[in-house]
């Protein structure tokens, strides 16, 4: 059989747009490569920090994360996501940018999962910083502003959101874990109409399972969204048939 090339390294599906961070990303994040059982393509977006992104959302910032996607796409991957579920609010533009298929955020998975759900039943979302949390991700996520999502966010506790947005070096991972069980029992506590639970952040899934078993409801983040992605798009890599 005879093959065609044309790029430098080949057998990625998924590339991540990282954000500019030096926290630590324990197994499970989506930042740590063993994470996934398959090689994913990462590169960093220098300038992008937490705070720039979530807590600022500056704009300025889009076009470097545009390269950073054309870069990707240069790179061979067959689909491209981001590190930070804020960056929904540039999922057109940066899908406009490249010829692959781009989800930018866990967010995306909303509109699928209520449609699972029985009527009256709504979706929960976990997030970093609900006060961050605008319209505007929602609209870029093709979540519909009369949608039934009922939003908890982190910032109300002292270990998981100071450190990623801060950027801080040391990590206590059980405190944040117990952050995680105290914000989601609290969510289905105050609202027991909800049916499953969606994780904005994309460094929440280390917590994924300990939620589910908690709140004994569904629990979907942005790592489910890129093992489907890359489901769908494995068989098909380069080098094809010349």
């Amino acid at each position: 059989m005879r093959v065609q090339g044309g790029t430098n390294l080949y057998g990625f599906t998924v590339g991540i747009l990282m954000l500019d961070t030096r926290f630590p990303r324990i197994p499970g994040d989506m930042g740590n490569a063993t994470t996934f059982d398959f090689p994913v393509r990462y590169h960093r977006v220098t300038g992008a920090s937490p705070d720039r992104v979530v807590r600022q959302g500056q704009r300025e910032l889009l076009p470097a994360f545009v390269e950073g996607a054309r870069f990707l796409e240069r790179e061979g991957v067959r689909a491209i996501t981001t590190n930070c579920g804020f960056l929904a609010k540039f999922q057109q533009e940066l899908g406009a940018s490249v010829s692959v298929p781009v989800f930018t955020s866990s967010l995306m998975l909303v509109p699928l999962v209520q449609r699972m759900l029985p009527p009256g039943r709504v979706v929960g979302v976990l997030t970093v910083n609900a006060a961050s949390l605008h319209r505007e991700h929602m609209a870029g996520a093709g979540i519909a502003a009369d949608a039934p999502v009922v939003v908890a966010g982190l910032e109300t506790e002292k270990e998981f959101t100071r450190v990623l947005l801060d950027d801080q070096l040391i990590l206590d991972v059980e405190a944040a874990r117990q952050e995680h069980l105290t914000v989601a029992g609290r969510l289905v506590a105050e609202h027991p109409e909800i049916g499953a639970i969606v994780l904005e952040c994309t460094n929440m899934p280390p917590y994924r399972a300990d939620i589910q078993a908690a709140t004994g409801l569904p629990v979907f983040d942005i790592t489910t969204l890129v093992r489907m992605v890359h489901d769908s798009v494995c068989h098909g890599l380069a080098p094809r048939p010349a």
